[in-house]
C-alpha cells in the first residue's frame, strides 16, 4: 500500500476484531458490537467488490439520519479503494435536513457515480433518484432489497482487505456543504488526511463513550471513528433532543459530547437535568458559534469544569477555550485561544497581509489536515488557499491576551444552524414571490449570540403579501434553514450610495425588531 499509514478502515476493524465482543455502537437503541461492525463492513464490501467498484469508483450513500448504516456503507465504500459521496443532505449541524430529490439527483450525476447505496429505508427514494440517470448507477441496500437490487448482507466477508494501490491523494469522503449559489458544493477528503487522523487518534483521545446528535455526513463522522478506534462506544441519536441526551448521558454513561451552543442552554435548562446523573460527563464541547459569557457562566456552574469551545471542527480545531477559562466572562466572549498560534493568522481580505493584534481582517489557518478542495470546482478550490493559509472567510480579530473574536464574516455572509448562507440567496427567492417588489436580506444575533435571517420586502404597488406565505415561499424554493425568521413589510429599502441594501441599516433595524413581540400566528 502506498499510503503514509495503514489503511484507516483497517485500524478500525484491527481494533474491532482485538475485542469483538466488547459494545461499540448503540443506533436507534440497536445495540452493535464490535465483531458485528467488522462482519457488516466486510460483507458490504466483499458485495461492492463482485460488482466492480474498486479504487477511482464514486459509491453515493443515502441513509437514514445518524444510524450505524451511514458508517457501514461508508467504510465499506473506503475499504475497496472507493470514494463515498454522502448525498443526504448539507447541514453540518442538523441530521434530518434532507437536500430536495433534483439536488441529490444532480449529486449522484455529477459525480459519476458506480454504485448508489442505501439503507431499506430509502430504496424507494434512490429508485426515483435514478429515473432516467445516465450511466445508471448500480443500486445496492443494506438488507433485502427488491430483485434487481444488490444486497449489501449477503454472502460472505471473509478475506476482505484494504485496496492495495490506494494513495495518500485518492479522494475518500465528499460531503456537501452550501455555497453562495445555493447550490451545494462538494468538500472532498482524502485518504491520506483520513489515514492520519485514525492513525493519530489514539494519541489525541481518550477511551470514552461519545453521543453524537449532529450529522455522521460531516465531520461528526471522522469523530466517531476516533472514538470508535481508541475502544470507546459510540451512541448515535437522529438530531437534538434535550430530554433524550439527558437521559442517555445517563443511561450509558456518557463522557464526551458535542453540541452547537444554544444545544448546551437547553440542555442546561431543561427541567430534566437536575435530576439527571451526569458524573461520567468529562467533555461538553460546544461550537459553531461563540457562547453568550453569562449563559457560560451558569452552564459552567451547572455541568462543572468540562466545557470546551472549539472554533474550527472538532477533530482539526483552529481555536478553543479549555474548562479552566470560562471561570472568566471577558474570555467567554471570544472564540477561545489559538491551538497553535503559528497556524492561525488574522490578514487583509485583499491583500493576504498579516494585521496587527486588535484589527479585524480575515481569520486564516493551517490546518494539520486539510481538505482536498471542492469537488470539480477549481476557481473555487485554488480561491480557498492563499500562500498556503486556509481562507475561512469569518472576520475577527486577536486581542493583547490572544483571544481570537469574531465580528462578522466575509461577503455578508449568514451562519445559521451550522449552514452559510449569503443573503442574495433568500432575496433572490423572495423577490421571485408573488406580490415583491424588492427584498433584502441580512443575519443578525440575538442576545445569546444565535444568528437569524432578517428581511425587509418592499410590496409592489396594490399588494399586500403576508410574510406566513413568503416564508412557506423561502422553505419551499430553498429549506426550512433558509426562512427568515423575521419579515418586515416596509414602503421602502435603506440602499447605499451605489443603490444597493444598506445592511448596516438594515441591522439594526434587524435587532429593533429582534426585541419587538412576536406577530401572532
Amino acid at each position: 500500500m502506498s499510503t503514509t499509514h495503514v489503511h484507516y478502515v483497517q485500524q478500525l476493524l484491527t481494533h474491532f476484531d482485538a475485542d469483538p465482543d466488547r459494545p461499540a455502537m448503540v443506533s436507534g437503541d440497536v445495540p452493535f458490537s464490535a465483531g458485528e461492525l467488522a462482519d457488516a463492513v466486510r460483507r458490504a464490501a466483499a458485495a461492492m467488490g463482485r460488482h466492480g467498484v474498486g479504487r477511482g469508483d464514486v459509491v453515493c450513500i443515502l441513509t437514514e439520519p445518524n444510524t450505524a448504516a451511514t458508517l457501514i456503507l461508508r467504510w465499506a465504500a473506503n475499504l475497496v479503494g472507493a470514494t463515498a459521496a454522502h448525498v443526504r443532505g448539507m447541514n453540518a449541524v442538523v441530521p434530518d435536513d434532507e437536500l430536495r430529490m433534483d439536488l441529490q439527483r444532480a449529486i449522484v450525476s455529477d459525480v459519476g457515480a458506480r454504485m448508489l447505496a442505501v439503507d431499506p429505508a430509502n430504496e424507494a427514494r434512490a429508485r426515483e433518484l435514478l429515473v432516467n440517470a445516465t450511466g445508471r448507477p448500480v443500486l445496492a441496500v443494506l438488507g433485502a432489497g427488491q430483485p434487481d437490487t444488490v444486497d449489501l448482507t449477503a454472502g460472505c466477508g471473509d478475506g476482505v482487505g484494504p485496496c492495495p494501490d490506494i494513495t495518500d491523494s485518492d479522494l475518500a469522503v465528499i460531503t456537501q456543504t452550501s455555497g453562495a449559489s445555493g447550490l451545494p458544493k462538494g468538500v472532498c477528503w482524502p485518504f491520506g488526511v483520513k489515514n492520519d487522523m485514525a492513525a493519530s487518534a489514539i494519541d489525541r483521545s481518550s477511551r470514552t463513550n461519545v453521543l453524537i446528535t449532529a450529522p455522521l455526513t460531516h465531520s461528526s463522522g471522522f469523530a466517531a471513528d476516533d472514538t470508535l478506534i481508541t475502544g470507546g462506544m459510540v451512541v448515535l441519536h437522529p438530531g437534538f433532543d434535550a430530554a433524550a441526551v439527558l437521559h442517555a448521558i445517563a443511561q450509558h454513561r456518557i463522557g464526551r459530547l458535542i453540541l452547537g451552543t444554544p444545544q448546551v442552554y437547553a440542555l442546561a435548562e431543561h427541567p430534566d437535568r437536575a435530576a439527571t446523573d451526569l458524573s461520567s460527563l468529562t467533555e461538553l464541547i460546544y461550537t459553531g458559534s461563540p457562547g453568550a459569557p453569562l449563559k457560560l457562566r451558569k452552564a459552567r456552574e451547572i455541568f462543572g469544569p468540562v466545557l470546551i469551545q472549539v472554533y474550527g471542527t472538532t477533530e482539526d480545531r483552529s481555536a478553543h477555550m479549555l474548562p479552566r477559562r470560562h471561570e472568566h466572562l471577558r474570555a467567554c466572549s471570544s472564540a477561545g485561544r489559538p491551538v497553535n498560534p503559528e497556524a492561525l493568522s488574522i490578514r487583509h481580505p485583499d491583500t493576504g497581509a498579516v494585521l496587527p493584534v486588535g484589527e479585524v481582517g480575515e481569520v486564516c489557518a493551517v490546518p494539520r489536515w486539510p481538505t482536498a478542495g471542492y469537488w470539480h470546482e477549481p476557481a473555487l478550490t485554488a480561491a480557498l488557499v492563499r500562500d498556503g493559509w486556509v481562507r475561512t472567510g469569518d472576520l475577527g480579530h486577536l486581542d493583547t491576551d490572544g483571544y481570537l473574536h469574531l465580528t462578522g464574516r466575509l461577503a455578508n455572509m449568514m451562519k445559521v444552524k451550522g449552514i452559510r448562507i449569503h443573503p442574495e440567496q433568500v432575496e433572490k427567492v423572495l423577490r421571485q414571490a408573488p406580490g415583491v417588489s424588492q427584498a433584502a436580506v441580512c443575519g443578525v444575533e440575538d442576545a445569546d449570540r444565535v444568528e437569524h435571517i432578517y428581511a425587509a420586502v418592499v410590496p409592489e404597488p396594490g399588494a399586500d403579501p403576508d410574510p406566513r406565505e413568503l416564508r412557506r415561499h423561502v422553505a419551499e424554493a430553498l429549506s426550512d434553514t433558509y426562512v427568515p425568521r423575521l419579515i418586515d413589510i416596509r414602503r421602502k429599502l435603506p440602499t447605499t450610495g451605489w443603490d444597493k441594501p444598506d445592511r448596516v441599516r438594515l441591522r439594526a433595524d434587524a435587532r429593533a425588531a429582534l426585541t419587538r413581540p412576536a406577530p401572532q400566528a
